[in-house]
């Protein structure tokens, strides 16, 4: 485990960079995280994605790539073109929530 200063705030962090409590997130770490993995700005459907992400994880329910192609947020490639790269492991990482079983 080490230890990360996002928007002032020390917070633990596994050695992917995923928060180990997603309680201590804040929408201001966001900007920050992403930076991390290469997103310079976030904008209004990165929020809108990010929402999203931590209502259904706080509901207990498991993301998949198909279940966010399917969310009604955000298609596919829009999802790829906003998180580019590994959409789902890098906008789970930016929520501040788990890394979802079906990421490597």
């Amino acid at each position: 485990m080490a230890t990360k200063m996002y928007a002032g705030k020390e917070v633990e962090v596994n050695e992917e960079g995923f928060l180990l409590n997603k309680d201590e997130w804040t929408k201001e770490m966001a900007p920050e995280i992403a930076k991390e993995v290469g997103i310079e700005q976030l904008g209004e459907k990165h929020y809108a994605v990010i929402d999203f992400i931590r209502d259904r994880v706080g509901a207990g329910e498991q993301l998949s790539m198909r279940g966010m192609g399917k969310s009604g947020v955000v298609e596919l490639k829009e999802f790829y073109q906003l998180f580019p790269g590994k959409p789902l492991k890098y906008a789970t990482r930016i929520s501040g929530v788990p890394k979802p079983t079906s990421c490597v």
